[in-house]
């Protein structure tokens, strides 16, 4: 927390180079993930930083799509995605989750720099 110094969560871009999921992606295209700690939810914390994440990703590293993840049930994860302009693109099943040493269904979204526009100019 800006108050505190308090760590509440983490967010941060990964570009094509490292391993997103098994679509193409592009060299002008990366990934975001984020998560937030519990006590923290519902406060509006990740829409905004996801928000500011998408400007830095597409005003200055010059990206043309951001895309963005979700787990099978994480529907506030999905409703953040949607809130800041993503799609659904894609589901992959039974994916390996190395941290957790598990699988899962995991459901992709993408925000292209032309959407990404329009939903900032409204």
């Amino acid at each position: 927390m800006k108050e505190t110094g308090e760590a509440v969560g983490s967010i941060g871009i990964m570009t094509s180079r490292s391993e997103i999921h098994s679509a193409k992606i592009a060299d002008t295209e990366c990934e975001i993930g984020f998560w937030l700690g519990e006590p923290f939810w519902g406060q509006g914390l990740i829409p905004e930083a996801v928000n500011e994440l998408l400007r830095y990703a597409f005003d200055d590293l010059k990206q043309t799509a951001v895309w963005c993840g979700y787990f099978d049930g994480n529907e506030k994860s999905r409703r953040v995605q949607e809130k800041c302009g993503f799609i659904y693109s894609h589901t992959e099943y039974n994916k390996s989750v190395p941290l957790l040493n598990e699988f899962r269904t995991e459901h992709f979204t993408k925000l292209t720099l032309d959407n990404w526009r329009k939903i900032r100019n409204r």
